[in-house]
């Protein structure tokens, strides 16, 4: 038989046998393991607490003095529950938020006695083993976690790429992470003890964007009150990031071409040169290929971008690294802000079904306003917003489908038989003997695109506007489920 970790230890200190008994299976059947004490006095000769993670006590009189001796005494004492059956007339809600976590009343339910043991899992920790300063740059994980294919690509590029002098440029959407593959490469490349330095080209007026690359001279236009150091002589001997290059005007399009050919560039206001040892990394949301045909991007620069393409695949083409991503997310929130907060098994799917338009930056300010509204809270479905959930969608197919009642048209009728089919009462039920939620989304991923390419002829491009992804995306998932690509009809 396995040891149990003694991290999932309570004390229970409390002398009416049958609540002590209740207690004791409901911790067992959450995979805790009970100690019981007829008597606060026994606590003296108890030893260290630090292998308990939270002391449930009942209340007797003076037991907010009690609760405040016991923690000047034992350094690593866990967080205290009171169980109370009714307020205590002897102590003021101040002395119990002072003194206590949490509150446990007669005949408990799992769910409360489970919200407390999370809050004070990580209120111990929190206390007892503060995070170390400086041991992990804070920009380098996000994005990044997870074991979809997609993901486990794209680091294995960072770690072929970033070794090397090889300019790189990085393409996908708004939120997947782009500056992050960024720092990652100059944090593994022999450039790391040199500066990284980012600069967005499409927030910085076009008028002051050469000043802002290159640097200036006093006088040169007004308003250069002095010489100026551009971003390419901060960035020397490391990395300078061009974020959103595809809104670079073309008239900086040509002196930074020359800047990649030549190595070196000019102030504003002055001719003399400056030699310039900078790897440049550039990224974009763009079609950059799309733009050369609008004649809004010069082909020569484009190529010379192009060393090493890295493409950042949309969070909703990864929805199986979704929960890791909020482990990770919750982590650093629990490390930064003291705070924390999980999700229940609902709330995790509704997530995973979610489309997620802005990417992990939108789940990471997601994970940041929980943690807010919830703090050591556990979070249900019912406690996202709509637009996260089931629920949004169907009220959204409700009000169709009322729309439809109404009108009584039979092109309105077809309209929503055209509709996917949603779930109008109830919601999807976990089987009794669980479910492999991988492989079940998974299955449902790969119904999703047959039908779609059923449905468009095999026109792999047209398919992928019905699912509302990349071309690009839907190619590298039929290679990932070894779907056949169908013959494409013209």
């Amino acid at each position: 038989m396995s040891a149990k970790k003694v991290a999932k230890r309570v004390l229970i200190v409390d002398a009416d046998a049958e609540n002590t008994l209740r207690l004791t299976h409901q911790l067992e059947f959450i995979d805790h393991e009970a100690k019981v004490l007829s008597s606060h006095e026994l606590l003296d000769n108890l030893g260290d607490l630090g292998e308990y993670q939270v002391i449930l006590v009942a209340n007797f009189h003076g037991i907010a003095d009690w609760a405040s001796k016991l923690k000047e005494k034992h350094e690593k004492c866990p967080p205290l529950v009171l169980m109370i059956g009714a307020q205590p007339a002897d102590m003021s809600q101040q002395e119990i938020e002072t003194n206590f976590i949490g509150c446990l009343k007669d005949n408990v339910r799992y769910g409360v006695l489970s919200d407390l043991l999370h809050v004070a899992a990580v209120r111990g920790s929190a206390n007892t083993a503060p995070p170390k300063e400086g041991t992990q740059n804070p920009e380098l994980f996000r994005s990044l976690v997870g074991n979809s294919r997609a993901i486990v690509r794209v680091r294995k590029m960072i770690d072929q790429v970033a070794p090397t002098e090889a300019t790189v440029l990085i393409l996908g959407e708004s939120g997947t992470g782009k500056e992050v593959v960024a720092r990652n490469i100059h944090y593994y490349s022999n450039r790391r003890n040199k500066p990284f330095v980012p600069i967005n080209c499409g927030a910085i007026p076009s008028e002051l964007l050469e000043s802002e690359l290159f640097g200036h001279e006093k006088g040169s236009f007004t308003g250069a009150v002095g010489s100026r150091e551009g971003r390419f002589e901060l960035a020397e001997g490391g990395t300078i990031f061009l974020d959103e290059i595809g809104d670079m005007p073309l008239t900086m399009q040509v002196k930074l071409l020359r800047v990649i050919q030549e190595r070196s560039f000019e102030r504003v206001g002055s001719n003399k040169s400056i030699k310039s040892d900078v790897r440049i990394v550039a990224a974009t949301h763009r079609n950059l290929e799309q733009l050369i045909e609008d004649g809004r991007f010069r082909e020569d620069l484009y190529y010379r971008l192009n060393v090493f393409p890295i493409e950042m695949p949309p969070l909703n083409s990864r929805s199986e690294d979704l929960p890791l991503l909020v482990n990770e997310l919750i982590t650093r929130l629990e490390h930064e802000k003291k705070s924390s907060v999980r999700l229940t098994p609902a709330a995790m799917m509704a997530l995973c079904n979610y489309e997620w338009p802005g990417n992990v930056r939108e789940l990471a300010n997601l994970m940041e306003r929980l943690t807010i509204l919830h703090p050591y809270g556990v979070v249900d479905v019912d406690d996202l917003a709509p637009k996260l959930t089931l629920n949004g969608r169907e009220s959204e197919t409700n009000d169709v489908s009322g729309d439809v009642a109404e009108a009584g048209t039979a092109e309105a009728a077809e309209l929503v038989q055209g509709m996917p089919p949603m779930p109008l009462n109830n919601k999807p039920r976990l089987p009794r003997d669980g479910i492999d939620l991988k492989q079940h989304l998974t299955e449902i991923e790969i119904s999703l695109i047959e039908q779609a390419l059923d449905e468009c002829s095999g026109v792999v491009a047209h398919a992928a506007n019905r699912l509302k992804i990349r071309r690009t995306t839907l190619v590298e998932k039929m290679r990932k489920y070894n779907i056949q690509r169908p013959e494409e009809v013209s």
